[in-house]
């Protein structure tokens, strides 16, 4: 098992922030619904693959949801904001008990480390 795959040529990793559109029929009508969070899990294999994504919501209460990748309920997938590539962990389990300003911090982190190491392969 990997910590990425793609979805509609779109490589989709654990720690990325995405907007999942998934479409629901309630009482016969069809709508679209969207979920904003970021992947802390991916399970399984082919067919089977599922990812976890995790958000918080109002109150400070963190909302945990399961998808079926390859399930026809998800119509899209898309990456608001690129996570920890290469990070040492598959299941991101420790964000559970991180607030969100940690979380942010830690991104913000990772982003200044990618920033030093671009630049400083390119002074001669």
């Amino acid at each position: 098992m990997t910590n990425t795959f793609s979805f509609n040529d779109v490589s989709i990793g654990v720690g990325d922030k995405v907007k999942i559109t998934t479409k629901t029929v309630e009482s016969g009508k069809a709508r679209k619904q969207i979920f904003i969070g970021t992947i802390i899990k991916i399970k399984g294999d082919r067919e089977s693959k599922s990812i976890t994504v995790r958000r918080i919501g109002a109150n400070l209460i963190g909302i945990e949801r399961m998808f079926p990748v390859n399930h026809n309920i998800i119509e899209d997938i898309s990456v608001t904001k690129e996570g920890l590539r290469g990070s040492k962990k598959a299941k991101l389990y420790y964000i559970r008990d991180k607030s969100k300003k940690d979380i942010e911090r830690i991104y913000s982190r990772n982003i200044r480390k990618d920033s030093k190491i671009k630049t400083s392969g390119t002074k001669k």
